[in-house]
């Protein structure tokens, strides 16, 4: 519950719990807040068992965590009947980050993108793209092409 408090912000608490109630008073207040607690726990536990009772036994397996969306989600994530392990382990990422890479730099064996990757204008003699190359300027004298669905 109090997993992010720190040992300094628990001296802290306490030092002002001392100088807010003082040292005859304390454990009385202390009493009363652990007893207004377990309270609390009996009420949110009575309170599930009576849910739990007017859903009827086919949700005796139900779960009020599973509420929350993440635990949803993680819950059905990690379920096996719908097959998503396989399909998440069927996916090589490393594999695929490596044709991405080699049909960036034009490295691809196949025939068909090595014809394309070697006809175009902007690549290089060792067949990778130059990227630092600016496009071909039209002459002065040419217009450019017209695009009649761009205007």
């Amino acid at each position: 519950m109090f997993n992010d408090i720190g040992p300094l912000e628990l001296v802290t608490i306490v030092v002002l719990a001392v100088l807010v109630f003082g040292p005859d008073k304390l454990p009385k207040v202390i009493q009363d807040v652990m007893r207004t607690v377990r309270k609390i726990r009996e009420f949110s536990e009575s309170a599930k068992a009576d849910i739990r009772s007017e859903l009827g036994p086919e949700f005796k397996d139900f779960e009020f965590e599973d509420l929350n969306p993440k635990t949803f989600i993680r819950k059905q994530m990690d379920n096996d009947e719908l097959g998503l392990k396989e399909i998440r382990n069927g996916f090589d990422l490393k594999k695929e980050m490596a044709e991405v890479t080699d049909a960036v730099h034009s490295r691809d064996t196949d025939s068909s993108t090595s014809a394309v990757s070697s006809g175009s204008a902007a690549s290089s003699g060792d067949g990778r793209l130059d990227m630092t190359k600016k496009p071909e300027e039209p002459a002065k004298e040419e217009r450019p092409p017209y695009d009649a669905d761009a205007t």
